[in-house]
């Protein structure tokens, strides 16, 4: 291309000999040609600098933007892990307990790997704590009596205990009833 416009601008400087007789005014319009010239390409090497100064300014914010949305999308991918299991945390088997120290009542998370441990350490007051894993797949509930799971439990007597103590003026009824009987 700026062989094209080499070639250009040497045919316009012989029209302008063949057509102007006089070899000064040639002279004048060749100088005048020449500085019109030097001003466009001053012209377009300051615009080229400003486009490539904006195309800079562009490519930054571009790099911050995709920055951001890397930083995002590790974020949700995260989220994601947290959520969802993956394949892989199925093959570990690890599963993870809540754990209150029947010894200083301390409540830590667990991590277990298999069934197989029959006890762990409480990282409070370093007691060993014994594990039951013992679950019957047949058996529903807790598997002692109470109304909850048609078995026996503590549950059953905290609420004997509940009703009881909710109804204090029974209570105190019977005991005069019971004193009177006396």
């Amino acid at each position: 291309m700026p062989e094209e416009i080499h070639g250009r601008y040497k045919k316009i400087v012989e029209d302008i000999e063949k057509n102007i007789k006089d070899p000064n005014t040639v002279d004048f319009v060749k100088d005048k040609l020449s500085e019109l010239t030097m001003m466009f390409i001053d012209i377009l090497d300051r615009l080229t600098k400003i486009t490539y100064s904006q195309i800079g300014i562009v490519e930054e914010k571009q790099k911050e933007i995709s920055d951001k949305i890397n930083s995002i999308e590790s974020i949700i991918d995260g989220i994601e892990s947290d959520i969802y299991e993956t394949e892989e945390d199925d093959d570990d088997n690890n599963y993870e307990f809540e754990i209150v120290c029947p010894y200083c009542n301390y409540e830590f998370t667990a991590d277990m790997e298999d069934e197989s441990r029959d006890e762990i350490t409480c990282p409070e007051c370093h007691n060993t704590i014994e594990l039951d894993w013992d679950l019957d797949e047949e058996q529903e509930g807790c598997g002692k009596n109470c109304s909850h799971c048609e078995s026996h439990c503590l549950a059953e007597d905290e609420e004997d205990y509940k009703v009881e103590e909710d109804n204090p003026k029974e209570e105190t009824e019977n005991k005069d009833n019971d004193d009177e009987d006396m």
